[in-house]
């Protein structure tokens, strides 16, 4: 059986191989690795996602199913402020997720967590994540009400979705949980989508 970027423990031989990004201005260097996502780039999605994050970020910032660790990376540095948690379920990707911050001076924590389970009862201003579509709707789509469950009032989900890989249904599915849903980039086929939580918690 093939491994899965979403695999815990990928099988398949390590052959890591470095890449170079530019955010905003600050130049980075990743190492990634076989059996993790996009090996040796910052794939398409991920850099349209990247690119269309708001101006300004604050607070607790989760970067669910993390990877290798581009997203949480580039937002710690670019705004130090915040507090970055990089969850993913692929122990290979959590080495490099944590090898990659400290080479960038990112200042993060990383977490073993299949989903949101290692971050149940926390609660995070913003959810950013390119999700693991292979693993198919039912998984993805839990992930997103879990982050709607652990968003503070106000808070936003932010994820990358192919147009083709069923984004038109994964908006119809986010707003039975979220009162605003609104895409705010697409180039390429992708579709970035962003949900927000109500200011005030229903009673």
């Amino acid at each position: 059986m093939n491994d899965h970027y979403y695999t815990r423990n990928p099988a398949s031989e390590s052959r890591p191989v470095e890449c170079e990004y530019t955010y905003r201005g600050i130049p980075l260097v990743f190492r990634t690795d076989a059996g993790v996502f996009s090996r040796g780039e910052v794939d398409a999605g991920t850099d349209l996602l990247l690119k269309s994050l708001p101006e300004e970020i604050s607070g607790d910032i989760l970067d669910l199913g993390c990877g290798w660790g581009v997203i949480g990376t580039c937002v710690a540095r670019r705004w130090p402020e915040t507090r970055v948690t990089m969850a993913d379920v692929n122990l290979r990707a959590l080495e490099l997720s944590r090898e990659n911050a400290k080479r960038n001076r990112a200042e993060v924590r990383c977490l073993e967590s299949d989903g949101m389970e290692a971050v149940k009862g926390e609660r995070f201003d913003m959810v950013i994540t390119n999700p693991p579509i292979r693993a198919g709707k039912q998984v993805i789509y839990r992930m997103f009400a879990d982050a709607e469950e652990c968003l503070r009032p106000g808070g936003s989900l932010i994820l990358v979705i192919r147009k083709q890989q069923g984004a038109e249904s994964c908006i119809r599915y986010l707003q039975t949980l979220f009162p605003e849903v609104e895409k705010t980039a697409k180039s390429g086929g992708f579709w970035v989508l962003k949900a927000t939580k109500n200011e005030r918690a229903l009673s």
